[in-house]
C-alpha cells in the first residue's frame, strides 16, 4: 500500500480554485475502491492520500489524472509500505489491506 503527500506548490487560492474538481476525482478512487483515507495537512501545506494495495505503476497512472496534478498546483511524493499491523477499532481495515 502507498501514502500519497501532495505537496501545494502553488498558493492556495489557486488550490482551492481546483478543489472541486480534486475532490470529485477523490470521489471517483474512493468509488473504485483504491484509496482508504485522505485529507489535508495542518497546517495546511498539502494533502495526504492511503491507498489500498497496488501496482506502483497503476497508482502513478491514477496520480496523473488528479487534476492538481494535471495543472502542476502540487508535487507529489509516494512513500510504499507493507501493513502488517492494525489497531483494533480499524480491524476492518487490516482485512481490507491483508486481502488487497
Amino acid at each position: 500500500m502507498f501514502i500519497v503527500l501532495l505537496h501545494y506548490d502553488a498558493p492556495l487560492e489557486q488550490i482551492d480554485y481546483v478543489l472541486p474538481d480534486h475532490r470529485a476525482w477523490l470521489e471517483k478512487q474512493y468509488e473504485a475502491g483504491y484509496f482508504i483515507v485522505s485529507g489535508r495537512q495542518k497546517p495546511r501545506t498539502g494533502g495526504v492520500i492511503l491507498t489500498r494495495p497496488m501496482p506502483r505503476g497503476k497508482l502513478d497512472a491514477l496520480m496523473a489524472t488528479d487534476p492538481w496534478i494535471q495543472q502542476k498546483l502540487v508535487k507529489c511524493q509516494v512513500v510504499e509500505f507493507e501493513a502488517t499491523r492494525t489497531a483494533a477499532e480499524v480491524a476492518v481495515l487490516n482485512e481490507a489491506v491483508l486481502t488487497g
